[in-house]
């Protein structure tokens, strides 16, 4: 009997308590199969099937499902109840283990979640950076390719395992690492087709096909949120005869939906009769529709849990007869009359949309409260496009107006926030990608959604109930909530105001106390724990918002993650500022380590004793280098050195405005060099570099200084007055000035953009477009002209010699003349004269003029 016991207690799954969600009927093969195989493993299943409340969720160790689309899925994560996908229950048996759940989960936010990478014949570094992205964001890694491998990353198809994978038809895509890095901007997943080799269109020089456009699905049923309403006779005849999405759900109809009592009268017979029930009690409902977050109604609706949509959200629930929470869509959640803080006054173009997601995007534009136009115009301040080649998106750049992507709108949209036009990820336009693809994949931020619509000091029922955001959901709990009375609430005609600082988290945790009983305590942690290297913290109840919020900010942090796992895995440790090879909570990583993360055990030395962590050596000096040769086209040298300097207390960073020191050969008009200079660092010789690492000891800088009076006279300036004006002008230089620039100056006209913007001027593009006009000027600190300025009429273009320069240069005088300005059209050396010895300098041999002898384009 005592044999019999213990070989009970040592099957897999029998600390386990599972309940498998089965969504739909077409799933209930697969769930008895599965059912079967954890109940062989010694493990206790529960099976529940859609739409009906799932049961409360402390009764189970996991929850397995597909989709995080089913009631009950916000009260899991609560309760730190693990949701995995079916493959978790298979890849735990085929290890004989419990593998770790984050690998498994549903969440669309870990984009990455079914990838298994591999690499060949890329170099160790970038390759450590794409297995960390990739674990980051919810997928696996592999040194080597196996039966599970989804993805190989490669340079090209010269390796033998490239031509094995091709010649067996085996089921593995071959990307270009290009397809992860653009994915880890975006937070996105975008589809790997450019990015495959052996002909990635993304490597093609000349694209005579337009973008391609792929289907998106996220947005089918959610691009309005008010929809054409039907008539009960055409509802009733597209309605399937099996509609059973609200059985065991109670329904609420908001008197603000404004509908004919007809068509009322109809979805209510529908709800009754698909098993649910009506109900004009908002303490008895379990789904609230309403069309604005707001009134008396709504407030108690989402502080007591209810799934609150509007009636786009309840015509999808009806029309495909499956569940989805009403804040997975952004407009399937109720609109607000008064827009996004910031928002009023915008006019926003689209461009490269088309069907459901330019219909989508427009709705969403209105909701957001800004506006709308068809075309683009002057006026306009942004323009929202789906990759970075249409006329408009020209016009734009010229124009000066800000050109982002759909995440920006969508982002400000479910924060209720206004997002700054400047991060990456809604500038980043990845090549021959149309992110109309990724169109409808952000959800309702509903923290967001708490503190601007229905803050804790409004409308609490007796007994304090705890807002949404920081407890179960009603319909998972077995209390009563028919007995309790709510307290008046004092209605708010205005919009709540956005309250900054950190959240009050003391008076959730005593809403918390005050309601919970035995069913909504924190659950006891089992002894079970699946994963030996991770520790079993105890779930405390202010903690929960904190564990969401950054889990939603887990998209943004994702090129620090990977950074991160890049230098933990290299010989030298975790080179800036992390972790060593001697921490010893550290894993001892093998070259020939499994797929699987959990195989990693902790670093000891010969005698068992755990080695004692190491401080790190502390940055003396942010290096920016330019015109270094040893490190061009040799990637395995760079990245020792560069390792060998950060242990030596040297970051070398690629940021001018972050750089404390600059080094170069010599004087250098490179773009680094420049810009550098703006920043007032000292600079020095690149012999210091290579000493340093000769030496292996961080050397005296001063005994490096740079020094080249041949350059210095040949551009009649001093590099250390240079230095001591830039300390003096503090980025400001060029303060309040306008500069165009023509699209095809030497050098690019990004490279004369970011000089001009990194010493204060304002630098535009100039085609010779008609009806342009001179945009406003903007200035950040006294109006002061700086010693030897010219005015600040003074309009400036920057120009070559070329045909295609010159025949521009009538159309901008003629421009700045109209506007009562003076043009001033001069070669690029006047800038980079300016810039370098941070100093207006007027050299008439460096302004053009007509009769100026032109150069062949």
């Amino acid at each position: 009997m005592p044999d019999t016991q213990l070989q009970d207690e040592q099957k897999l799954f029998s600390q386990c308590r599972i309940c498998i969600i089965c969504s739909n009927i077409n799933e209930l093969e697969n769930t008895a199969q599965l059912s079967a195989a954890i109940q062989n493993h010694g493990g206790e299943v529960t099976l529940h099937r859609l739409p009906a409340s799932l049961p409360s969720v402390h009764e189970f160790t996991h929850v397995v499902s597909s989709t995080i689309d089913f009631p009950g899925h916000d009260a899991a994560c609560d309760a730190l109840i693990p949701v995995v996908k079916p493959q978790w229950v298979n890849a735990s048996i085929s290890r004989n283990k419990l593998v770790n759940p984050r690998n498994y989960n549903p969440d669309p936010r870990l984009f990455l979640n079914d990838v298994v990478v591999s690499c060949v014949d890329i170099p160790e570094g970038d390759q450590d950076a794409i297995f960390g992205a990739v674990l980051a964001m919810g997928g696996l890694s592999s040194y080597k390719i196996t039966r599970t491998t989804t993805h190989l990353v490669a340079l090209s198809m010269d390796s033998d395992k490239c031509a094995s994978i091709l010649n067996r038809g085996l089921n593995i895509k071959i990307v270009l690492p290009h397809w992860f890095d653009d994915c880890i901007k975006l937070g996105r997943r975008i589809d790997e087709r450019p990015y495959l080799l052996p002909d990635p269109e993304i490597l093609r020089l000349r694209h005579s096909a337009p973008v391609r456009i792929t289907e998106n699905k996220n947005i089918i049923g959610a691009s309005t949120p008010e929809p054409k309403l039907p008539s009960p006779k055409s509802l009733r005849e597209e309605v399937r005869s099996d509609l059973n999405v609200f059985e065991g759900k109670t329904v609420m109809l908001s008197e603000d939906l404004e509908i004919a009592a007809r068509l009322r009268n109809c979805l209510e017979d529908l709800i009754v009769e698909s098993g649910g029930h009506v109900t004009n009690n908002v303490r008895q409902t379990n789904l609230y529709i309403c069309r604005y977050r707001e009134g008396e109604e709504y407030r108690v609706a989402s502080r007591l849990g209810k799934d609150v949509g509007n009636l786009s959200w309840l015509f999808h629930l009806i029309t495909h007869n499956s569940w989805i929470s009403p804040l997975r869509r952004l407009l399937h959640y109720p609109l607000s009359r008064h827009g996004i803080p910031g928002f009023d006054g915008f006019k926003i173009s689209l461009s490269n949309y088309a069907g459901e997601a330019r219909i989508y995007l427009e709705n969403l534009i209105a909701a957001a409260g800004a506006e709308c136009t068809k075309t683009l115009k002057q006026d306009n301040t942004h323009l929202i496009t789906a990759h970075g080649t249409s006329e408009k998106c020209t016009a734009a750049k010229e124009w000066n107006i800000h050109v982002i992507n759909h995440l920006w709108l969508e982002e400000s949209y479910a924060k209720w926030q206004l997002q700054t036009v400047t991060d990456p990820r809604y500038t980043h336009f990845p090549h021959r990608t149309n992110l109309g693809e990724i169109v409808g994949q952000t959800k309702i931020d509903r923290f967001a959604i708490e503190e601007h619509f229905f803050p804790e000091d409004i409308a609490v029922p007796h007994g304090k109930a705890p807002s949404a955001v920081m407890r179960p959901k009603d319909n998972n709990l077995s209390s009563n909530r028919d007995s309790e009375v709510l307290e008046p609430i004092k209605e708010n005609t205005t919009h709540p105001a956005r309250t900054k600082g950190t959240p009050r988290a003391s008076k959730r945790n005593q809403s918390l106390i005050g309601v919970r009983g035995a069913h909504l305590q924190t659950p006891r942690v089992s002894k079970f724990i699946a994963e030996g290297k991770e520790n079993a913290t105890p779930s405390t109840t202010g903690s929960r918002k904190s564990k969401d919020v950054a889990a939603a900010r887990l998209q943004e942090i994702a090129p620090d993650i990977a950074l991160y796992e890049k230098e933990k895995k290299r010989a030298g440790g975790v080179i800036y500022g992390g972790r060593r090879r001697s921490d010893p909570n550290d894993k001892v990583i093998s070259r020939k380590r499994s797929i699987d993360p959990q195989d990693e055990t902790d670093a000891e030395d010969t005698n068992g004793v755990k080695k004692l962590k190491q401080a790190p050596v502390p940055i003396v000096m942010h290096l920016l280098l330019t015109g270094y040769r040893k490190w061009v086209g040799d990637l395995k040298s760079e990245e020792s050195d560069r390792r060998k300097l950060r242990n030596l207390g040297i970051h070398i960073v690629q940021d001018a405005s972050k750089c404390t020191h600059l080094a170069a050969p010599s004087v250098l008009r490179t773009h680094k060099f420049v810009n550098a200079i703006a920043y007032a660092p000292v600079i020095l010789n690149a012999d210091f570099v290579a000493a340093c690492l000769e030496q292996n000891q961080l050397l005296n800088p001063n005994e490096f200084l740079l020094r080249d009076p041949r350059s210095e006279k040949k551009y009649n300036f001093s590099l250390e007055k240079a230095r001591l004006k830039a300390l003096e002008n503090k980025n400001q230089l060029l303060d309040g000035r306008i500069i165009y620039c023509v699209e095809t100056i030497p050098g690019g006209f990004d490279a004369f953009k970011s000089i001009i913007e990194t010493n204060g001027g304002q630098c535009f593009l100039f085609r010779g477009r008609s009806g342009i006009t001179l945009p406003n000027r903007r200035r950040s600190g006294e109006n002061k002209e700086n010693d030897g300025a010219p005015s600040f009429d003074e309009i400036y273009l920057i120009s070559g010699t070329e045909k295609n320069h010159v025949r521009l240069w009538p159309k901008f005088r003629n421009m700045v003349l109209s506007a009562k300005k003076i043009p001033k059209i001069v070669r690029p050396d006047w800038l980079l004269n300016i810039a370098m010895a941070q100093e207006w300098r007027m050299d008439d041999s460096l302004e053009l003029v007509e009769d100026v002898q032109m150069t062949d384009t």
